[in-house]
């Protein structure tokens, strides 16, 4: 069964680290969270995250982030974001061992998972990353993501149809990664170009 994920974090060169997550499968299950431990010392300084990424997640702090999101991204100095972080109030935040528990059960309850996500490298590590090195994935989960943009460019790399709304927000990814994975699939089938 394929699984379309996606995953947002940051990253510096050396580590990814998870801020969310969003799962779906062809069964029609998903899965979202957030997490609470993720560096959010560093997210509110990160600007390209600050205005593309937390306005789609439950942060406290909104009328920070809204007053922000008004200034030009190259205003400097950027007004202070002290008080924005994860909704612990929020059911979908959650710690980082929590998540790593509930994305191995989801994964798991699939029969044969593949995974599948666009662009796939850094989702697959911050993926895996949720249990620690490579040595210590599940038994079960898979140790390597298939890529949709792999896929779109065997296919002779169409037009895959445009995200209409959500775009970074992790759980709006994965449903738009499956809508593009049944546009290829048909493509395929179709033996269109």
């Amino acid at each position: 069964m394929r699984i379309f994920y996606d995953t947002e974090f940051i990253e510096d060169g050396r580590t990814i680290d998870l801020i969310s997550i969003g799962l779906v499968a062809e069964d029609g299950r998903e899965y979202y969270a957030i997490a609470s431990d993720a560096p959010w010392d560093r997210i509110r300084k990160h600007d390209w995250l600050v205005r593309n990424v937390v306005p789609h997640l439950p942060v406290t702090g909104r009328t920070s982030l809204d007053a922000y999101l008004k200034n030009h991204p190259n205003r400097f100095p950027r007004p202070p974001l002290t008080f924005v972080g994860p909704d612990l109030a929020d059911i979908r935040v959650k710690p980082h061992w929590v998540i790593a528990n509930e994305v191995r059960e989801f994964i798991l309850v699939a029969p044969d998972p593949q995974l599948w996500a666009w662009y796939a490298a850094y989702d697959h590590v911050a993926l895996c990353q949720l249990w620690g090195t490579m040595m210590q994935l599940p038994d079960g989960v898979p140790m390597w993501t298939n890529d949709l943009k792999q896929e779109a460019e065997r296919l002779g790399n169409p037009k895959v149809p445009e995200q209409a709304a959500g775009e970074h927000n992790a759980l709006a990814d994965a449903r738009h990664n499956r809508a593009i994975a049944e546009f290829l699939a048909e493509r395929e089938a179709q033996k269109l170009p």
